[in-house]
């Protein structure tokens, strides 16, 4: 039998080269595959001379036997819930630090603004029931969204949280889908209700039919009466519903509806309830993207 050695004895676990040009130390990689943005462990990352590749340890700990996962798994625990979040591969490269380095360049004040108050949200974050959420809010092509997948991936990746992202406009197509095949909607929602952060893209859009605001009822009502966390962007500006008529598809820039109007009072009184908000402003990242004279 092999003698059980003190872990202090045992060989350090597998980690990524710091100087790796590809994940920069992190031990990771995230890249567009199709329509999702996937993770994996970064080739820099050797094989574990700890736990010779399976994963677990055993080990004396203040004398006494104890078995456990490998400090190696951490990485790789980390890109699954990466990869269950589901992020759009458009936003593989979308983190904190290129959202700022936009911001930087373009001298974007507004943005930087935006960018600080989302780092302040994580810092103050903490896991478990009564996490407050974050809902963005701006104009069209502000970076709402890529600053929401940067928080993503900082949650998952530093804090190992289970995050869920979803467009709410595809939440309702696939939903349709499953009623047309005749499947229930029940463990879709379940999901969502229970994922222990979800981040909703979108919030607002569609074309308020009593359906479409049932369902966001329905996913904002779960997450509220078990104190879920809830990060979520919206083009509408924070307000309660004023009755104004909804805006004219080629002015989405300048609508005089609120979120309020958009998802109803009820639903917009407990994401105020449940989340901060910030507003995301400046240009048009599209239009700064493109320069002067293109």
């Amino acid at each position: 039998m092999t003698p059980v050695l003190p872990i202090e004895q045992l060989p350090a676990a597998a980690a990524a080269d710091r100087a790796c040009p590809h994940c920069k130390g992190e031990g990771y990689v995230v890249e567009a595959q199709a329509e999702l943005a996937v993770a994996r462990v970064c080739a820099c990352v050797p094989a574990c001379a700890r736990c010779g590749g399976l994963g677990q340890i055993t080990a004396l700990v203040d004398g006494q036997v104890r078995s456990g996962r490998c400090a190696c798994q951490r990485v790789p625990d980390r890109v699954a819930r990466f990869n269950i979040a589901r992020v759009p591969g458009r936003y593989a490269e979308a983190t904190l630090a290129t959202f700022m380095k936009g911001a930087m360049e373009w001298n974007e004040q507004k943005k930087q603004q935006a960018a600080a108050a989302a780092m302040t949200w994580l810092k103050g974050w903490r896991p478990g029931e009564g996490a407050r959420g974050l809902v963005l809010h701006g104009l069209v092509g502000r970076g709402k969204t890529h600053l929401l997948i940067a928080l993503i991936r900082e949650l998952v990746f530093r804090h190992a949280v289970t995050v869920r992202f979803l467009e709410f406009s595809r939440l309702l197509a696939t939903l349709r889908e499953g009623y047309s095949e005749g499947r229930s909607d029940s463990p879709i929602l379940r999901e969502l209700a229970t994922v222990e952060v979800l981040a909703i893209d979108e919030l607002g859009k569609g074309r308020l039919t009593d359906w479409e605001l049932q369902v966001i009822d329905d996913v904002v009502s779960r997450r509220y009466n078990s104190s879920a966390c809830t990060l979520g962007t919206t083009n509408f500006r924070p307000g309660v519903a004023t009755g104004a008529a909804p805006p004219n598809a080629a002015m989405v820039d300048q609508t005089p509806q609120t979120l309020g109007d958009r998802v109803g009072d009820r639903v917009y009184s407990r994401l105020r309830e449940m989340a901060d908000f910030v507003e995301v402003g400046g240009a048009d990242c599209r239009e700064l993207l493109r320069g002067p004279g293109r």
